[in-house]
């Protein structure tokens, strides 16, 4: 939990406490349904909460934002983010339905109101969203040609609508095609820790 705060100062006690929670609840489920591997679970924070939050350094959603959660699995980005945000709705989607229970039980206990978390594959999804996230689920291309359906055309934020991607390595002839209309921030520039030497955050304009 220390390593959130070192980066995020102003959080309020609410927040601290949902965040404080995470370890627990994750640790219980984990031990009954396997969404982070047993050895990475002493790491949560570090290489789950910490590095959905890269996000949060990219751009400061504004209220009432809506942001769909691609291929969500346990929860990331989406449940610390939504977290961090309270006033922004997140819908967090995932095609394997024992993912999505876990979600739903985390969500509950912390008494996440503006999280919804459901089973469906995003070919299926027809809403509209400001911004569609998602830690490296598939080939950037495949991703994009999946959600560029799903982007509102109304600006509401300080980046235009899009794709905010979590990729780790290298992947530029991924992105080639895309040019002028993405960004990349290296997460090392937000965090120390070793962890996010390759770790980036990819902003792609719809």
């Amino acid at each position: 939990m220390e390593i959130i705060e070192k980066y995020f100062t102003n959080l309020k006690a609410e927040q601290k406490a949902k965040f404080s929670r995470l370890k627990e609840l994750y640790t219980i489920w984990n031990n009954q349904i396997n969404v982070i591997s047993r050895k990475d679970i002493d790491s949560l924070y570090e290489h789950h909460v910490l590095h959905s939050l890269a996000i949060a350094k990219v751009i400061d959603f504004k209220p009432n934002s809506k942001i769909m959660d691609v291929g969500t699995g346990g929860g990331f980005p989406g449940i610390p983010l939504a977290i961090l945000f309270p006033d922004c709705e997140f819908y967090l989607i995932d095609s394997i339905g024992k993912k999505i229970k876990v979600v739903n039980e985390i969500a509950a206990a912390l008494q996440l109101k503006n999280v919804k978390a459901e089973q469906i594959r995003v070919q299926q999804v027809k809403d509209k969203f400001d911004f569609i996230i998602s830690r490296a689920v598939t080939a950037f291309p495949s991703f994009v040609n999946m959600v560029r359906k799903n982007s509102s055309s109304k600006d509401n934020n300080s980046l235009p609508n899009g794709i905010l991607y979590l990729k780790g390595g290298d992947f530029e002839d991924e992105v080639a095609q895309y040019s002028n209309r993405i960004t990349i921030y290296p997460c090392a520039t937000f965090f120390s820790e070793e962890f996010f030497e390759t770790k980036k955050v990819v902003h792609l304009q719809l």
